[in-house]
């Protein structure tokens, strides 16, 4: 695996059907470190298999130590993290690596589902209502429309955090801003984490030219209850005690994150490639300095 420039950080548990059908083909021009949280089905051979450096954890630890766990073995210069669910297309790599080489920050590609249909994996901030209206809660889903965002091919848009599904960024970036909250075994870890690059004076961007097929089948989707809805109410409790601000309204969101209040929604400025004379500083960057 020497020599690559990205490493792509997988958490499975019992995940061996999906790594069956979403990571086999080509030789990989990426490390792939799979981190496998005490499956019971044949998750680690099917990765070996498929070409992975496995790390076999004793127990399930969640995904933010799991990615944690990964990224701390990482050896390229850029790191994806990937669920088992994502077809990861490598010529998208490189454009990734454009953008985080002039702004930095987290950046995701523009996931698609199974038939080809554009999620909305960028999103606003994440007020508890805002999160009812994902839920088609009426009429909150209309008064919170812009919450959920989708980047055509061609834009590049500021957001308030990504999926964790897919999220990119500089390896060195990632360890310096701490890596994820470990508070969080499952669920909104990829809302704090992204709340907290913006803090840090990193942005995070979405972008439409990198479009990945993502088979997502969200456990807790259904109205019947399940452990997974255990670690969501958990996890919201954790979430909603850090950011009072998106329960209460206090402190004013935009007074506390004001770099992803001032820009999240709008167009990043063009990499080198498209077009500008040099990579200048975001203005997420020029903020913080």
């Amino acid at each position: 695996m020497a020599g690559h420039r990205w490493s792509v950080v997988t958490v499975t548990y019992n995940s061996a059907d999906t790594l069956r059908k979403c990571w086999r083909g080509a030789t990989k021009p990426y490390e792939w470190i799979v981190v496998d949280n005490c499956s019971a089905d044949d998750s680690v051979a099917v990765a070996e298999e498929l070409g992975a450096r496995v790390i076999r954890l004793p127990e399930n630890v969640g995904f933010s130590k799991a990615n944690n766990i990964g990224v701390r073995q990482a050896a390229g210069e850029y790191v994806l993290f990937a669920n088992p669910d994502l077809e990861v297309g490598s010529d998208g790599l490189d454009v990734l690596a454009r953008h985080l080489d002039a702004h930095g920050g987290l950046v995701a590609p523009q996931l698609l589902s199974s038939d080809g249909v554009p999620q909305a994996n960028g999103r606003g901030f994440p007020y508890a209502t805002a999160k009812l209206g994902n839920r088609k809660v009426w009429p909150l889903s209309r008064l919170h429309a812009s919450y959920r965002v989708v980047a055509q091919p061609g834009q590049a848009i500021y957001v308030a955090w990504v999926m964790g599904a897919a999220v990119a960024g500089r390896t060195a970036e990632i360890v310096e801003l701490g890596g994820w909250n470990e508070r969080f075994f499952l669920y909104y870890e990829d809302h704090e984490f992204g709340l907290r690059a913006w803090r840090h004076g990193l942005p995070v961007a979405l972008l439409g030219d990198v479009r990945w097929t993502h088979h997502w089948a969200r456990a807790t989707n259904s109205f019947r209850w399940s452990p997974a809805h255990n670690f969501e109410l958990q996890s919201a409790k954790t979430f909603f005690g850090m950011f009072p601000e998106f329960l209460v309204g206090l402190p004013p969101a935009a007074r506390r994150h004001r770099q992803a209040a001032r820009l999240m929604g709008s167009p990043v400025p063009p990499t080198p490639a498209t077009g500008t004379d040099g990579p200048e500083p975001t203005p997420a960057r020029q903020a913080a300095n």
